[in-house]
């Protein structure tokens, strides 16, 4: 722990939280604001897999790859997936970042609080989980079983859990640091 953290206290400097930051925050817009909202017209509206943090069923799933259709698998295949392999690792990395500069301006980073900071790869680890579930019922539909879903439905709700939490922990860190910096006025 004490060598991690002589590391972290070398490397992690604003410049480099804020440039994984905004490449994180990139992907992340793509997918949000030009694949997702082309998978919903594919799906009619119908939620994907992805952004569904309480999980799904298999009645739900078949429903979904049902109003895909083909073209529309397609498009979740080798649009949304790809992307999305690449947003979990920018996200864990980027918000890793992120936890451990903020713990070090409270003076919190040599700490059992250092821990917090791998939320964000847990999550992330949930997330290629989920996309590895979702390729293998994307190219075996409508040949699933209630099983391969239900599995695939708790790492979605994993990565949300594990998100939820680094968020949570962010926002603690965050205000003790502000009330730190308010009071050092």
């Amino acid at each position: 722990m004490r060598s991690l953290t002589n590391t972290l206290s070398k490397n992690i400097t604003g410049k480099k939280v804020l440039i994984f930051f905004t490449i994180s925050s990139f992907v992340y817009a793509i997918m949000i604001f030009i694949t997702i909202p082309k998978l919903l017209q594919f799906s009619n509206g119908i939620k994907i897999l992805d952004i569904m943090p309480f999980g799904y069923s298999y009645a739900y799933v078949t429903q979904l790859f049902t109003e895909l259709r083909k073209e529309g698998k397609n498009f979740y295949l080798y649009r949304q997936i790809p992307i999305d392999m690449v947003y979990p690792f920018l996200f864990g990395l980027s918000y890793f970042y992120i936890m451990v500069y903020f713990l070090q301006k409270i003076d919190r980073w040599k700490s059992p609080y250092i821990y917090l900071s791998l939320l964000p790869f847990i999550g992330a680890l949930f997330d290629y989980f989920e996309n590895i579930g979702i390729i293998l019922m994307l190219k075996n539909y409508p040949n699933l079983t209630p099983s391969v879903v239900q599995l695939n439905s708790f790492f979605t709700i994993s990565k949300s859990i594990f998100t939820t939490l680094f968020f949570i922990s962010l926002i603690v860190v965050l205000i003790i640091f502000s009330i730190k910096k308010v009071s050092k006025k």
